[in-house]
């Protein structure tokens, strides 16, 4: 089969992204399965190359698309200028040259030459100090590549959280969630499980709004006047769907095993039980784009930057899944011109530690 492109932005340069862009891609076993891309600098790479002891990690000059192959790391240069490092602070700088290495992958994946992005941390501050106009990485790629509508899915092996909004205020949180917005996030959430993850008929929990569900109106009317109607209407559409359910007891009984995947109403409805259950093996994966994109499900770690400490597993395994999806896609696409049966593949991990 062929090896996937895969572009890697090197996120905060003051942040952990380059150490664990450097420490995981060292591993040649990794670069067996794909082809890697780093989106940065090499003076960048080269000076946390020295802070990591990495002295026989020398990716090689990025120069054509058509030249790109065997077990080599590949770094494109988005930037020419001497950039200011400032280990562990958000700065202004930082966040200008996260920006860079996302406009060029985005670039380079919007003309076909990637299939999928890995985005290292960045920092919001940072990012709005430098003019960056987007909440995340999630509505950057939405807008990039002229998407209506993606979802912010957290995944793992065991549990996958989609949300129906995403970085908002918790006091704008009510007005956002209409009936279209949140159809609009449960059709993209199923085909995602479809097509994405090999899941023929997927198993759908929505949960509530309000504590306890609303707790039949005493608590809030939208469970009832918005979210039970929708789940209907889905249903009647094929969907498998059901809830709405009370976030606490939901996770709290476990009852979350039960499902294919959840969507939740907030950030932090979603992702507090998710990284509670999964941190440091939990991916961040956008939904409903042309290409893959996946993160880590942590920040920028500004105290653990240069000390060797940082756990690369998140970041690890959000390369095995942009791996993973990105073959379930071609998988998928081939075997509907062909008719066949749809078969999950699955990227050799073993012995990876």
């Amino acid at each position: 089969m062929k090896k996937p492109k895969i572009g890697i932005t090197i996120g905060d340069i003051n942040g952990i992204g380059p150490e664990l862009i450097i420490r995981t891609l060292k591993d040649k076993r990794l670069t067996a399965n794909f082809i890697p891309i780093i989106y940065g600098s090499s003076k960048i790479i080269s000076y946390y190359r020295n802070i990591v002891g990495a002295k026989n990690f020398h990716p090689n000059y990025f120069d054509n698309f058509n030249r790109l192959g065997g077990d080599h790391v590949f770094i494109k240069n988005c930037w020419d200028e001497k950039a200011n490092i400032d280990v562990g602070k958000a700065t202004e700088e930082g966040g200008k040259y996260a920006a860079l290495a996302l406009e060029a992958a985005a670039q380079d994946a919007a003309e076909g030459n990637l299939d999928a992005i890995i985005t290292a941390p960045i920092n919001k501050h940072a990012m709005k100090l430098s003019g960056f106009k987007y909440p995340g990485h999630t509505e950057f790629f939405t807008d990039k590549f002229k998407i209506k509508e993606s979802v912010m899915m957290m995944i793992s092996d065991s549990l996958r959280i989609a949300l129906a909004t995403n970085h908002l205020p918790v006091k704008d949180i009510t007005s956002k969630l209409t009936k279209e917005k949140i159809i609009s996030k449960l059709i993209i959430l199923d085909q995602s499980l479809k097509k994405d993850f090999g899941i023929e008929k997927p198993n759908i929990a929505i949960l509530g709004l309000n504590p306890h569900a609303g707790d039949n109106g005493t608590i809030g009317n939208e469970e009832s006047e918005l979210i039970r109607p929708i789940i209907v209407e889905a249903k009647k559409n094929g969907m498998i769907v059901s809830g709405p359910y009370p976030a606490d007891g939901f996770f709290g009984s476990s009852k979350f095993k039960k499902y294919d995947a959840i969507l939740a109403m907030y950030h932090d409805q979603g992702l507090v039980p998710f990284k509670a259950l999964t941190f440091g093996t939990g991916v961040n994966f956008t939904a409903g784009l042309p290409i893959v994109r996946t993160s880590p499900d942590h920040g920028t770690a500004y105290d653990l930057v240069g000390k060797n400490e940082a756990d690369l597993s998140s970041f690890r395994t959000a390369i095995y899944q942009a791996v993973d999806i990105s073959r379930m896609r071609s998988e998928i696409k081939q075997m509907k011109r062909s008719g066949g049966e749809n078969k999950k593949p699955k990227l050799a991990e073993e012995g990876i530690e």
